[in-house]
């Protein structure tokens, strides 16, 4: 009895509701026909919302194993948990199901092939290949030829799997297996379109050909038989030795008015035949009405995107235009679309570009404005105004139109509605009616007598308050406002406001004209691989800035280009330039002189090596020994980058023998010989104004430092002198707890007064006013090693759609660390760190920065420096003491990396695969 109400009644509804929840899975799968068709249509995004339908079977299979545990089929009720909990998104607990099945009824050889078969499912759904390879593996070895059962799904999963692989030529053998012994026209055909794609790439030209036409004489779905079609024509060379003319059968099918859903998928494909032979504007003319036509296939819309910003990438050299394809690709096409993060970092690259070509238009419209005189410098502004206007109401009736476009598109489908007969149940006409209404009475709020124009005030200027928080610079969105509405007038302002009329200003408008151009130039060179676009920029570069101090970097970057070129005339030319005129330049003496980069290594490394051996004299407090050993080291090493580093510890540490005198002395001397050192230089300033604040306790000391760990900041009074500081304040009597509270409140109010007055005068402030150094940058850059996510950090571009990963996650966004990557596994980096602290100690002043080391791996030091609060301060961080790396850094330059991480991810740094893991992590998202 239990036997035939478990067989009959629990476990027959139970498989019934997942069968139901597979068809309406199937009915609900949007197909790609320009990708690889998925083997099957049951693996849908799920919500947290429980299943009912899937719920219910899970309770049938449940009560089947408490009620029913005489009957047979317990190991069919576990089956039906696997599955329910597969189709649910419960894929690890699905797992642990099919498993257990496997384990517990090795007897029920049906019962164990089904459970390999869907675990294998599950693990390439969980991307866990090799497992699930293995359970395909024994599902097939469990396969009895003598049995006349079909194992379709046996095959097809591992057509699943092959095709994840890209085992294409198996993949055929698993396809052609899953056709021949599947019973299910429709999937039968949906399997005949994967195995003639796959025959498609592996270059089986006829055999694809075969399978489409099968596809598309049947009486499979139209859009299937539609695209096997499309397929035929795009693959289809010749017949019977006849050329047959492609465009003209494309061309055909847009006759036909049953395709006129899927023109979009024609125009594309007879773009792409044009673009194949070199018909580029054609090519481009058809991808846009491939997007004009675009009714519902969103996924082919952002591919005609995509293939225009191709050409105007590769063909027309339109960055900016291409730049906006990119952008309206990534709108339209999924984030699961394959290749989406390669996407997305070239339309973040081009924003790059696009940003720098905007500054130098502006900055030279500016300029040209500025020397006008000011009568016909008003008239001027007047038809600039005037234009933008125009332009931003032409937007604006843009926006309107296609908002009227899509009202009309959505009336004229009403009746093409799929759903119940309810009217709350079919969601289609919930949104048509939602429209409607909104296109009649406005973007009304839900409330009582919404109708009624007698309701109360509080209603009314609730309704119409979005009127008058309107941005007055906004771009106007509707009526024809004047030339001096609130939009034009703050354009006009910031026009004025612009103007470089001092030389001050000038020169600021100069340096960001100099900035974009350096920029783009090496963008061209270095991403773009543009060499011709390169060279354009950087000899507009020495036209337009002949005293420019960074000419030898620059006339090097334009022989190197050249030499690249195969132009052997200019290359020469460039390189006679730089011998002659900067003779004394590494660049000079690189051309000069092929292993001079050689040699400076090598005297480099010896350095470094005589530069720890002194820190390790200073590490161990051997102060005498470190005095001594400096004047060998400057004497041997004239002029080396660590110069101003050597003087200081040996200015430290004959801290540790004479009086507060002498040792200002060393300190000034320092200051005097190093002026423009940015590591040491401001540690010794600080160090004279500690001295003046204190100076009735220093000069009470025999000797100016005690013993203190070198690490910590020098001058810290001893714990029994702290008491008489006379610099230290007294300490307040405790306020009564509303005085208190009110103090601090204004204590936080002055310091949001501070930070706001502060943040205005930064934003009044010419940008970039002070010109970098652009050969420090070139030389920081010759000796860094490539920095991920360094391209994109100038512009710093939103990421729309950031890179994913199981690991790691943005979440913890108040504690940020900026790391050194060190590849050197048993390096002391005592002497780095010493150097890290100098600068922290210098720049961070009382703001209680930590450096630390983690070891990650046999072969990998992280220096981790923070806490930061945000972003945006461990950024700031980064731009200060990146240039100034390999200076710090008492190691191979090659070996050192760096980037920002949160304390979350820091603690997942286990072993080198994670870090390696973690670093493409951060190339997509920061």
């Amino acid at each position: 009895m239990q036997n035939l109400t478990a067989h009959y009644n629990i476990l027959f509804n139970a498989n019934e509701i997942l069968r139901q929840k597979q068809d309406a899975y199937a009915a609900a799968f949007v197909d790609n026909y320009n990708e690889m068709l998925a083997v099957y249509q049951d693996t849908t995004p799920h919500t947290a919302t429980v299943d009912k339908d899937l719920d219910l079977a899970t309770v049938k299979a449940n009560y089947l194993i408490n009620m029913k545990e005489q009957s047979k089929y317990i190991g069919d009720a576990y089956l039906v948990l696997g599955k329910a909990n597969y189709l649910e998104g419960n894929f690890y607990n699905a797992v642990e199901y099919f498993s257990y099945v496997v384990r517990s009824f090795p007897k029920r050889k049906d019962l164990v092939q089904q459970s390999y078969m869907w675990k294998a499912r599950t693990l390439i759904y969980l991307d866990k290949l090799p497992d699930a390879k293995a359970a395909i593996d024994s599902a097939i070895a469990n396969i009895d030829p003598k049995k006349n059962k079909p194992f379709a799904d046996i095959y097809a999963t591992k057509l699943e799997y092959d095709i994840d692989v890209m085992n294409y030529p198996d993949g055929e053998e698993m396809a052609k297996q899953a056709i021949h012994l599947c019973h299910d026209q429709s999937q039968r055909l949906r399997w005949t379109f994967i195995l003639s794609q796959l025959e498609e790439l592996d270059g089986k030209m006829s055999d694809a050909l075969k399978n489409y036409a099968q596809i598309a004489k049947s009486n499979a779905l139209f859009e299937m038989a539609f695209n096997a079609s499309l397929n035929i024509i795009r693959i289809e060379d010749s017949a019977n030795g006849i050329k047959i003319d492609r465009l003209g059968r494309l061309k055909e099918l847009l006759k036909n008015p049953n395709n006129v859903d899927f023109k979009d998928q024609v125009f594309y494909n007879i773009a792409q035949l044009e673009r194949a032979d070199k018909h580029i504007d054609p090519a481009i003319k058809d991808y846009n009405r491939s997007l004009r036509a675009s009714t519902k296939n969103q996924t082919q819309k952002g591919l005609s995107y995509l293939r225009l910003a191709e050409i105007y990438f590769n063909d027309k050299s339109d960055y900016l235009k291409s730049k906006k394809y990119y952008d309206s690709t990534l709108t339209s096409l999924p984030v699961t679309y394959p290749g989406y993060q390669a996407i997305q970092k070239k339309g973040s690259n081009l924003a790059y570009l696009a940003e720098r070509l905007q500054i130098i238009t502006r900055e030279d419209t500016l300029q040209v404005l500025a020397k006008m005189p000011e009568k016909k410098r008003d008239s001027i502004i007047d038809k600039m105004v005037s234009d933008y206007t125009l332009q931003q109401q032409a937007d604006a009736n843009a926006a309107k139109a296609n908002a009227a476009a899509g009202a009309g598109t959505a009336g004229a489908s009403v009746n093409s509605f799929a759903g119940g007969s309810f009217y709350f149940d079919n969601s289609g006409a919930v949104s048509q009616g939602y429209t409607d209404f909104k296109r009649v009475w406005g973007n009304r709020k839900l409330e009582d007598d919404w109708r009624r124009s007698s309701r109360s005030s509080s209603n009314i200027t609730n309704n119409t308050s979005g009127a008058s928080a309107i941005d007055p610079d906004a771009p106007p969105t509707g009526g024809a406002p004047g030339k001096g509405g609130s939009g034009a007038s703050g354009y006009r302002q910031n026009l004025v406001k612009a103007l470089p009329l001092t030389s001050d200003l000038l020169a600021a408008s100069n340096q960001r004209i100099y900035n974009a151009y350096y920029d783009i130039a090496n963008f061209y060179r270095d991403v773009l691989n543009e060499n011709k676009e390169a060279i354009t920029y950087f000899e507009l570069m020495l036209a337009r800035f002949p005293n420019d101090q960074n000419r030898p970097a620059i006339l090097y970057s334009l022989y190197r280009l050249y030499s690249d070129a195969g132009d052997a005339a200019k290359a020469d030319l460039y390189k006679n330039r730089i011998i002659k005129e900067f003779p004394e330049t590494p660049f000079a003496k690189i051309l000069t002189d092929p292993e001079y980069f050689k040699k400076i290594e090598d005297k480099d490394a010896e350095l470094t090596s005589a530069y720890n051996a002194i820190f390790d004299l200073y590490d161990h407090k051997q102060y005498k020994e470190v005095i001594s050993h400096v004047p060998g080291v400057m004497k041997q090493y004239p002029g080396n980058k660590f110069s101003a580093q050597l003087y200081y510890l040996q200015t430290i540490a004959q801290g540790h023998f004479e009086n507060v005198g002498p040792f200002k002395d060393s300190l000034q001397q320092l200051i005097k010989i190093y002026p423009t050192d940015k590591l040491v230089t401001p540690l010794a300033k600080q160090h004279l104004t500690y001295l003046a604040a204190n100076d009735a306790d220093i000069q009470r000391r025999s000797t100016v430092l005690a013993d203190v760990d070198p690490k910590e900041v020098p001058f810290t009074l001893a714990v029994e002198n702290q008491k008489k500081a006379a610099y230290r304040p007294k300490p307040r009597a405790p306020l009564p707890y509303d005085q208190a509270v009110a103090e601090k409140k204004k204590e936080l109010a002055e310091a949001a007064a501070a930070k706001a007055l502060e943040k205005k005068q930064e934003a009044d402030k010419p940008q970039e006013a002070a010109k970098p150094d652009k050969q420090q940058e070139a030389a920081a850059a010759a000796i860094l090693p490539p920095q991920p996510g360094k391209k994109d950090s100038a512009s710093e571009p939103a990421a729309k759609h950031p890179y994913v990963s199981a690991v790691f996650n943005t979440r913890d966004s108040t504690n940020y660390y900026f790391v050194v990557n060190v590849s050197l596994g048993t390096t002391n980096l005592a002497s780095s760190r010493f150097g890290i602290g100098q600068f922290n100690r210098a720049n961070y002043t009382g703001a209680q920065l930590r450096h630390q080391v983690l070891a990650v791996g046999d072969n990998n030091q992280l220096v981790y420096v923070g806490v930061f609060g945000s972003l945006s301060d461990v950024k700031k961080y980064a731009r200060l003491i990146v240039p100034l790396l390999g200076d710090i850094m008492k190691v191979p330059i090659d070996k050192c990396s760096y980037f920002i991480i949160t304390k979350q991810n820091l603690d997942k740094l286990a072993d080198k695969k994670t870090l390696d893991s973690y670093i493409d992590y951060y190339q997509n998202n920061y």
